[in-house]
């Protein structure tokens, strides 16, 4: 099966956005997205955050795979949310998705990771490893989404380098200061 994956940045007036919204819903508790409002003010208004729809070129017609959220951040593509579709998961979307990514936005990409703490995150590090991720163990804490919600202690994965640890202070105040609003 050949696959033609398309990432197209979406706004909130896009017929697919209704998908994005609920397949964040769905993929992403409360506390790891920001309300729907903010959401699509960022959506709509941010030059430096992007919302993709993920589709598939098939033989049966456009499928829509997934959603990918990234920010445009000072020399790097910091990934906030990937998700795939239950309709497409098991069917070897991920590792295309992923390929897609680094296609899409050459050189530094970050995304967040739970710690290899239960076999749920112990396998999505390592599926993120097959795909050519690194996983950077300093500690990395990502601030609360909400007002009077709880920080979460993560790992950042990279790819685009050999090592992230000499600008992984300037990497994390980016994404605190651009995606969260907090400059520590």
């Amino acid at each position: 099966m050949i696959t033609m994956l398309t990432l197209t940045k979406i706004k909130t007036d896009h017929p697919d956005y209704s998908f994005v919204e609920e397949l964040l819903h769905l993929s992403f508790p409360e506390a790891e997205r920001r309300d729907d409002d903010a959401q699509r003010e960022q959506t709509d208004r941010n030059p430096q955050f992007n919302c993709h729809l993920i589709t598939d070129e098939t033989e049966k017609g456009t499928v829509r795979v997934g959603l990918i959220t990234t920010w445009n951040l000072n020399g790097f593509t910091y990934v906030e949310h990937l998700a795939t579709s239950p309709d497409v998961r098991n069917q070897g979307y991920g590792r295309k998705v992923m390929e897609e990514l680094k296609q899409h936005f050459p050189g530094l990409i970050v995304l967040e990771v739970e710690k290899p703490e239960t076999d749920l995150s112990i396998r999505r590090i390592g599926f993120y490893r097959r795909c050519g991720f690194s996983l950077c163990e300093k500690e990395y804490i990502q601030p609360a989404y909400r007002k009077g919600g709880e920080e979460l202690p993560l790992f950042l994965m990279y790819t685009g380098t050999d090592t992230l640890d000499p600008q992984f202070e300037t990497v994390r105040d980016n994404i605190h200061r651009e995606v969260y609003g907090v400059v520590r």
